[in-house]
């Protein structure tokens, strides 16, 4: 097998892995399909997805949420970026599109 092949093997093993947590998997469905994948989640009024907000659902603690969103982050499955003192969370679409390929073997 090329090594190209291993590295994107790898990057699956990766993607699986960090939904294979149950709450992981709950956080990136609600993302994926509450909106737009690359258009921010709307939880709330002001149209964020904040990690406090994604929590209330799950009833989780926010640093639990925390540590789950930097693994779907570090998948390279979400996008975040720090708005004041919230983390707004958004579906990165081209791990949509990466994952949809995949399946359609």
């Amino acid at each position: 097998m090329s090594n190209n092949k291993n590295k994107k093997l790898e990057k699956y093993a990766e993607i699986f892995k960090a939904l294979s947590n149950p709450n992981r998997l709950k956080i990136f469905f609600g993302l994926a399909t509450c909106c737009k994948p690359g258009t921010i989640g709307i939880f709330q009024p002001d149209n964020t997805a904040c990690v406090g907000d994604i929590g209330k659902d799950l009833d989780i603690v926010p640093s639990t949420v925390s540590h789950h969103i930097k693994e779907l982050r570090q998948a390279g499955l979400i996008k975040t970026r720090r708005r004041g003192q919230n983390i707004e969370c958004w579906v990165d679409p081209e791990i949509l599109e990466e994952l949809k390929i995949f399946f359609s073997f």
